[in-house]
């Protein structure tokens, strides 16, 4: 009796250590295609998931994720292509409109030294706004398609607050133009991160263009010691709907100005690709722009 029974126990620690075996075995697999998964994910490789194991379910599934990948791959690389037809295209038709346009708005000019009667005087002066903000069009849409091209940056130690001055500079005849006495707040101490300086001023001259656009006669900068520069001006032709917008490509938020909606997309494009963050928020009729860019390790 003592006998069967000693027998029933090693007979039931020998299927325990079998299913525990089977058990770590299946971690194993299962770890096996996670790290896979996210290696291809992550280095978009054209190795496929394979695991040790001859479990056939744990195959299967393995065989159904490469199936997966693979057709991941063909969209990925069908979208890419896609995407960079688009990109010249558009680089290829603004770049042919500008030339035109150039002659018509150098004729619009001509036309104003010629005599005229009234009617004809207002109907040029209609002609040569439209055509100086399809103008404007084409040079953004120029613009982004560059800038949202592959290209290749090349980051530099820069001090924030001079780029940020230097920006502010250079809007300082249009701001007085608008009736807006800047209210600007600097850290003492220089905040330096490793950044393209062409990207960084455009990035500030397109925010502060916007405020100056748009705002009703006010805008504050403040820029913190960590990096985020923060401006705000009051405007009540937002709501919190159209300000979540205000980064999608060709959004303007009054049709009939001469706005081409791609200045804050750029920003946000330009700010993404150096690694750092932009976010707008709008409460009580004052809309706030904060850029920041974390110190990197």
């Amino acid at each position: 009796m003592v006998t069967l029974l000693w027998a029933a126990v090693g007979l039931l620690l020998c299927v325990i250590l079998c299913l525990l075996l089977r058990l770590c075995l299946l971690q194993r697999s299962a770890d096996e295609i996670c790290a896979a998964l996210s290696r291809w994910l992550a280095e978009d490789t054209n190795t496929l998931i394979d695991v040790s194991t001859h479990d056939p379910h744990l195959r299967r599934l393995a065989a159904e994720l490469n199936r997966q990948l693979r057709q991941l791959r063909r969209e990925r690389q069908r979208y890419q292509q896609g995407d960079l037809e688009l990109k010249e295209a558009v680089t290829n038709i603004s770049h042919d409109l500008r030339t035109p346009l150039t002659a018509i708005c150098g004729y619009l000019d001509l036309l104003e030294d010629e005599e005229k009667s009234e009617a004809a005087a207002r109907y040029v002066t209609l002609i040569a706004g439209r055509a100086q903000a399809l103008k404007q069009l084409t040079e953004e849409l120029f613009r982004y398609s560059m800038v949202a091209s592959a290209q290749e940056l090349r980051p530099e130690n820069v001090n924030l607050g001079s780029a940020l001055e230097e920006s502010l500079l250079t809007f300082y005849g249009a701001m007085r133009q608008a009736g807006i006495t800047p209210r600007i707040q600097m850290p003492e101490r220089p905040v330096l991160r490793s950044l393209d300086t062409t990207a960084l001023n455009r990035i500030f001259s397109n925010i502060i263009g916007n405020a100056v656009k748009y705002s009703d006669g006010d805008l504050s900068v403040a820029m913190g010691e960590d990096g985020t520069v923060t401006f705000a001006n009051t405007t009540q032709k937002l709501t919190a709907v159209t300000a979540a917008r205000l980064f999608d490509r060709f959004y303007t938020v009054e049709t009939s100005r001469n706005s081409t909606g791609l200045g804050l997309s750029i920003a946000k494009h330009l700010t993404e690709q150096m690694g750092g963050k932009i976010e707008a928020d709008y409460r009580d009729y004052t809309l706030s722009i904060t850029v920041s860019f974390p110190e990197k390790n």
